[in-house]
């Protein structure tokens, strides 16, 4: 019993002609009956009484034919399920994403592909810096990664989605004052800082502090950007996080401008170059498109 001779069934079946059921399938009537044949050979019983004037169902083709329509149908939902695999439009897709990045690049991202490939299940690992990012691609434990270059691993791919400068977190407890700040006014302040030693936006900082004149005082570490503006709320000093922060609403943490600093640190999705995922590809043609 094949596919093949289960389809002509069900055709004759629902047709109840030998006649239109082979117009149906475009074949001549010859080989359709043919078909039938050897399948109640194979089961053992006849499917159909056939009279001059009409075909009907025996009682074991009527047993067959729910069964019959239902393999089909398995087998068709079979064929189209790996189609869209293999297509990219169906699967999962582990993305990481920096602390920021998470607030407001992230949720773009998920919008576009989830307009565009609504099959395409995605689970996240979030608040990461972007070393621990990188080694998560090169492990294997995520497909996809927003974070902020640079990457030394050579075998992974970048693409920059933003550019970003650099703005004050401060407590609101301090006095409030207006127009852009000058670093070099901070010289003395206390800095909470990432604790990783990789952390680009923590290099990114010391580089803005560097070229006002001096070297920032770390006087508090944290592992985590909501950490960071906790401390910063609690008073315990201030924070140079990229633009990316504005979209984070934190009681006691106010956002200031900075006078140009010429420093900026940018966002990029990272990948790996030999990963044969059809999901991954279907996933980085609609986030590298270019958008209007």
């Amino acid at each position: 019993m094949d596919l093949r001779q289960l389809r002509y069934f069900v055709t004759v079946a629902r047709t109840r002609h030998f006649g239109r059921a082979a117009e149906q399938l475009h074949i001549a009537q010859s080989p359709l009956s043919q078909a039938i044949r050897q399948l109640e050979s194979h089961l053992g019983a006849p499917l159909f009484e056939r009279t001059t004037r009409r075909v009907d169902l025996t009682a074991a083709g009527e047993a067959l034919l729910p069964e019959a329509v239902r393999i089909l149908e398995s087998v068709s939902a079979a064929r189209d399920q790996v189609s869209r695999v293999a297509a990219g439009d169906l699967g999962s897709l582990r993305v990481g994403a920096t602390g920021l990045a998470t607030y407001r690049h992230v949720p773009e991202l998920v919008r576009r592909l989830a307009g565009a490939v609504p099959g395409l299940a995605l689970t996240f690992r979030t608040e990461m810096l972007t070393p621990d990012l990188e080694a998560a691609l090169t492990d294997h434990r995520i497909d996809l990664a927003v974070l902020r270059p640079p990457v030394g691993d050579g075998s992974l791919c970048t693409h920059v989605l933003a550019r970003e400068g650099l703005v004050l977190a401060e407590p609101t407890s301090g006095p409030a004052l207006e127009g852009l700040v000058d670093l070099a006014d901070l010289a003395d302040a206390d800095f909470v800082v990432y604790a990783a030693p990789g952390s680009v936006v923590g290099a990114a900082a010391d580089r803005a502090c560097r070229a006002a004149g001096f070297v920032p005082r770390h006087t508090h570490e944290a592992g985590q950007t909501s950490t960071v503006l906790a401390l910063v709320a609690a008073g315990l000093g201030v924070a140079l996080l990229p633009e990316s922060v504005l979209a984070v609403t934190v009681e006691g943490v106010r956002y200031r401008p900075l006078a140009d600093t010429g420093v900026t640190t940018d966002v990029a999705l990272a990948w790996r170059a030999d990963d044969p995922s059809p999901a991954l590809a279907r996933a980085l043609a609609v986030l590298l498109e270019e958008r209007p």
